[in-house]
């Protein structure tokens, strides 16, 4: 029954953030080892291909906190509007290193956009509106921490969010910066004025960055 009710308030939640996204600013690894931690992260909407400037910088502080060897995967998606792609290769991903290198810990996250991206992965159990690769079960024991940065899911959508997941919930940070009008719930009144707390710069010279890193560090 509990499944229901997610998968349900899931469904919504795919189509509202689809259409809510234009409100947001605007390859499987086959490396010869495996590295002890590998990020998985999602860049926020129109950034260009990679893991975008909050994915770099966390990725960078992760690097100077601990001495673990650090992989990184750049989730495949346009980054337009449609956060369904971007789950897709983010959840094969995933299931790719749990199946190939299964002692590598593992870290999804997203900052905006992809923060959305995170929170279907996470919490999808079955297929549904072009949703197609739900993680199997046990495949928890391979993610370490998860690291959500912007994230208008939970405002919106709390029950999909991977920090309100009972098991994942534990193991998330999901940074919101000030009066971010993302996070905090998206009111028109405020979204102008309020918009730069939601830019990359926030997040980062916040250092909410550097603190999702310290979070993560703990959990490897």
């Amino acid at each position: 029954m509990a499944d229901m009710r997610v998968n349900a308030v899931l469904s919504g939640a795919i189509a509202a953030m689809s259409v809510a996204a234009s409100l947001l600013p605007t390859a499987v690894a086959t490396a010869a080892s495996c590295p002890d931690v590998e990020v998985i992260f999602a860049r926020g909407r129109s950034e260009p291909p990679g893991i975008g400037r909050i994915g770099d910088a966390f990725v960078d502080a992760l690097r100077a906190d601990t001495p673990k060897s650090i992989g990184v995967y750049a989730v495949n998606y346009i980054a337009d509007w449609d956060i369904v792609p971007g789950a897709n290769d983010m959840s094969r991903h995933i299931q790719y290193m749990a199946a190939n290198c299964p002692n590598t810990r593992l870290v999804p996250g997203g900052y905006s956009l992809g923060a959305a991206v995170v929170d279907v992965v996470l919490s999808a159990t079955q297929s549904q509106f072009g949703f197609n690769s739900p993680l199997p079960p046990g495949i928890d024991n391979h993610i370490a921490a998860v690291a959500l940065f912007g994230n208008g899911t939970h405002s919106i959508f709390g029950p999909v969010s991977a920090a309100n997941n009972p098991i994942y919930g534990p193991k998330t940070i999901d940074q919101c910066n000030g009066d971010d009008p993302i996070c905090n719930g998206i009111d028109p009144n405020t979204l102008v004025g309020n918009w730069s707390q939601h830019l990359q710069d926030a997040y980062i010279d916040s250092g909410l960055v550097s603190q999702a890193a310290d979070f993560v560090t703990e959990r490897l």
